[in-house]
């Protein structure tokens, strides 16, 4: 089946707004039920929280009862020992509750609702999840204090169910001594909670549906109308895009072409002849030929030197090998030479720690202020400053040239500001065009790329040489 423009452009529409619902639907329906369960977690703790500090006062009312006999009696009083046990034992309270003794060798010394576990040795019992609970139990009391959660048999029904023990010690005696909670009735309130949460976490989803089902169709419309007329200003705009790349192809390749042809040609011509001369020279066995064989040398050399410098410009080794420092050092020592222009070159060590993206935006962003400033602005001393910084990394260029306004008709045509631009703004970053001041009144150029084109120095990519970056 084919389909219409219309059609393609209505699908292509609405594809990513069914996408979009069922995205946000999705995260809805997660964080309404990550909410939930945070708020039933809190719920939870504040329960269990209350029955601890309950389980504490518990203890903490049984100890006053029988602490002037504890408190007065010796370490092997067992009349002493008696008469707390006695007390103890008659502390029940609830369908459940009760207070046990263990000594430190796990030997069961009340246990008013499990008689049958008194005079045992139980260090070894352990509950249906394999956790050794008297062992736990002596080790808390031989600290101090504590809790421990735990399955304990109800004395109700025989049953394991989740418990809660706070235990203390008397240390004197060698006692742990405590008293626990089942939390079954706490499970019970959270589950009821949870059940409650997820009804009110349903109606609300079904709610925010309708509104967004409602919202959606409303965008759709809205957006079917402007899809057409931003289609249109996206073509005209690929247009102008895709002349610029061609029109910097062009220039590109009108430049290498002029280099080769206005250079290296010229250079080897002269190769050429002198290598002639030799040879016929040499044919003759006459006349001097060492001369023209050495100024040939000498020319094929300039060839060489000429062809690295236009392989430096298309792609400098050295910000492959050595990173962004070294390179805008070489380039602007090149500039330099080749201009006669006094040159003040200024950085940071910050240990190559740009990106390759960034390394090569500055570079040929500097590479294009250089030409820039060779052209048009007719200065006699050029700055440029490398330097890395809590926000990112910034690159400054500055001349003593004729300034801004002087070269504004000669570059009005130009498109090398505007590669600057684009170029800084695929890194997010910034580019500023100023009016000079001070020794260098002509103009300032500042690109500034963001910290996350910075590497972390454990991600510092290796190079051949530690240099600045």
């Amino acid at each position: 089946m084919r389909l219409s423009y219309a059609q393609k452009l209505s699908l292509v529409a609405a594809v990513p707004l069914i996408l979009a619902v069922a995205a946000i639907a999705s995260l809805v329906a997660v964080q309404s039920r990550a909410l939930a369960e945070r708020e039933i977690q809190a719920l939870e703790s504040q329960l269990i929280e209350a029955k601890k500090r309950e389980l504490r006062n518990y203890v903490t009312q049984a100890r006053n009862g029988f602490y002037f006999i504890y408190g007065s009696a010796a370490p092997d009083d067992q009349y002493a020992k008696d008469q707390v046990a006695q007390i103890l034992s008659a502390m029940i309270y609830g369908d459940e509750g009760f207070f046990f003794v263990y000594d430190y060798d796990g030997t069961n010394l009340v246990n008013p609702r499990q008689t049958e576990m008194i005079n045992r040795n139980h260090m070894d019992l352990t509950d249906g999840r394999g956790t050794r609970v008297v062992a736990n139990l002596i080790d808390i009391a031989r600290q101090g204090d504590g809790y421990f959660t735990h399955l304990w048999p109800k004395p109700s029904n025989d049953q394991e169910a989740e418990m809660i023990t706070y235990v203390t010690s008397f240390p004197s005696w060698r006692w742990a001594v405590g008293t626990g909670v089942f939390i079954d009735d706490v499970l019970t309130s959270v589950a009821a909670a949870r059940a409650d949460v997820e009804t009110r976490v349903q109606r609300t989803f079904y709610y925010i549906s309708g509104i967004t089902l409602a919202a959606l169709l409303l965008v759709f419309g809205s957006g079917m109308a402007l899809n057409f007329r931003e289609r249109r200003l996206a073509d005209a705009k690929l247009k102008k895009l895709t002349q610029r790349v061609f029109d910097a192809q062009e220039e590109e390749r009108g430049r290498v072409a002029r280099e080769l042809h206005d250079g290296i040609s010229q250079i080897l011509v002269g190769v050429r002849y002198a290598l002639d001369t030799t040879r016929r020279r040499l044919d003759k066995g006459s006349g001097d030929a060492e001369t023209p064989l050495h100024q040939g040398i000498d020319n094929l050399g300039t060839a060489i030197a000429e062809v690295r410098r236009i392989s430096r410009d298309l792609r400098p080794g050295a910000l492959d090998d050595l990173g962004l420092g070294p390179a805008l050092r070489a380039l602007v020592e090149d500039f330099a030479k080749r201009t006669g222009t006094e040159i003040e070159f200024n950085t940071v060590v910050f240990r190559n720690r740009l990106d390759q993206n960034a390394k090569i935006a500055l570079y040929r962003i500097a590479q294009e202020a250089l030409t820039n400033i060779e052209r048009h602005a007719a200065a006699t001393c050029v700055s440029v400053d490398l330097r890395g910084h809590k926000r990112g990394a910034t690159l400054r260029i500055s001349d003593n040239g004729v300034g801004l306004e002087g070269t504004r008709h000669r570059r009005a045509a130009g498109i090398g500001l505007r590669n600057m631009q684009e170029r800084v703004e695929q890194l997010d970053g910034t580019l500023r065009i100023l009016p000079g001041s001070g020794s260098y009144p002509g103009t300032v150029i500042e690109a500034t790329v963001p910290l996350t084109h910075l590497l972390p120095p454990e991600e510092t990519p290796p190079s051949k040489e530690q240099a600045r970056a």
